[in-house]
């Protein structure tokens, strides 16, 4: 493995600081973002099918990641002028404003977030990293060129680990799993007294499978 790749950010690390030029002027991350969740997303181009339909879709959903404190920020290796114009196209064509920032990488920023795959030519592939308020990395997602992402589910993991955070973990397609629905999972007992009372103390198909309501305020 080569120096770039061991320097890719990874799950519970810090995000790396990058000081970097975008479409509303220039950021340092993740200092800019102190105390915010963000979303951090490279497309391969400007101006091309896919990703063009993943811009009104981050953009469709801006709101709903701005109620969780979470933050948008796009990226390529475009340069800026070119994010701008393609910005411009949306708006004129598809009747939706960007609101959140879009960065003109270079390839060395590009190569310290592991966006540049030499199987997959020059430009960026898709690639998510999901920070939290404290400047870590907690989710990590790549997706090739020819498939465009699943923006409910960057949203639906943003909501998700917010909750894990305060309440426990989060069963498979949560908040529709189909064995306890929106509820949280307990965490594991650690000792044995504890494991002989879970069943008495919460819902469960055993001592280490046991779940609870989730807390509306979340």
């Amino acid at each position: 493995m080569s120096d770039t790749r061991e320097s890719m950010p990874l799950l519970g690390d810090a995000f790396p600081k990058l000081d970097v030029q975008t479409t509303h002027g220039r950021m340092c991350l993740p200092d800019d973002m102190q105390g915010s969740w963000f979303v951090l997303f490279s497309h391969p181009g400007d101006f091309t099918p896919v990703c063009t339909t993943e811009f009104f879709a981050f953009q469709k959903r801006h709101a709903e990641f701005e109620k969780l404190g979470c933050r948008l920020i796009g990226l390529s290796v475009d340069q800026v002028f070119c994010h701008i114009k393609w910005i411009e196209w949306i708006r004129e064509n598809l009747d939706i404003k960007i609101q959140f920032p879009v960065i003109a990488a270079n390839d060395t920023i590009a190569n310290t977030l592991g966006m540049l795959h030499p199987e997959k030519g020059t430009n960026t592939v898709r690639a998510v990293f999901i920070v939290d308020a404290q400047g870590i990395v907690r989710v990590v997602l790549y997706y090739p060129q020819e498939i465009g992402r699943n923006i409910d589910e960057v949203l639906r993991s943003v909501r998700a680990l917010q909750i894990s955070d305060a309440q426990g973990a989060m069963p498979a397609d949560w908040p529709k799993n189909e064995l306890i629905g929106d509820q949280v999972i307990v965490p594991p007992a650690s000792d044995q007294e504890t494991a002989e009372k879970r069943l008495d103390e919460y819902q469960g198909y055993d001592w280490w499978f046991c779940y609870k309501p989730l807390e509306e305020s979340h």
